[in-house]
């Protein structure tokens, strides 16, 4: 009687680095898109919060004072609108973080994206429960990001990603 031998695929070989976890070597289409990925979401969350921190100084797009939740109206100082004034300096200065310093900037636009979550799930209920949720997936994205930076940034620098993916 014969006997059929079963060959299996050989794996590639991983690596162990400094942190004693083993790893499977990138291969150049993930490591190209992973660097894509990363230049999109970092151009994103400079330009958005940037845009959206000038718009809160000209409410060209909507009455920003509106979406201010009772509790934090009662609870800052001046008015809604002073308190768009300090709001959008602090969105035009995260989006700059994010184009200087990504790997903590895009922790920074998450976080600021939770706060608005939280504001805009307790003003109302459930009137702005839409936008909170699309709030939440840009929290996502920006955390994204941050992960992302955090390998692609050292790989950049190491020469294993060149400075630009395209």
């Amino acid at each position: 009687m014969a006997t059929d031998k079963v060959e299996h695929p050989t794996r590639p070989a991983t690596t162990k680095p400094a942190n004693g976890r083993a790893t499977a070597p990138v291969t150049p289409d993930v490591g190209a898109a992973a660097h894509q990925a990363f230049w999109l979401l970092r151009i994103g969350f400079t330009v958005a919060p940037i845009l959206f921190g000038l718009d809160k100084f000209f409410n060209w797009s909507v009455d920003w004072p509106d979406y201010l939740a009772g509790w934090v109206d009662d609870v800052i100082p001046g008015s809604g609108q002073d308190w768009m004034y300090v709001v959008g300096g602090i969105e035009i200065a995260a989006g700059l973080l994010v184009a200087v310093a990504p790997r903590i900037g895009a922790f920074v636009v998450a976080a600021w994206l939770f706060g608005i979550v939280v504001t805009l799930l307790t003003k109302n209920p459930p009137e702005y429960y839409d936008i909170a949720l699309r709030d939440f997936g840009l929290m996502l994205g920006a955390l994204t990001l941050g992960r992302l930076a955090l390998a692609v940034v050292p790989a950049r620098r190491s020469g294993l990603l060149p400075r630009r993916p395209w």
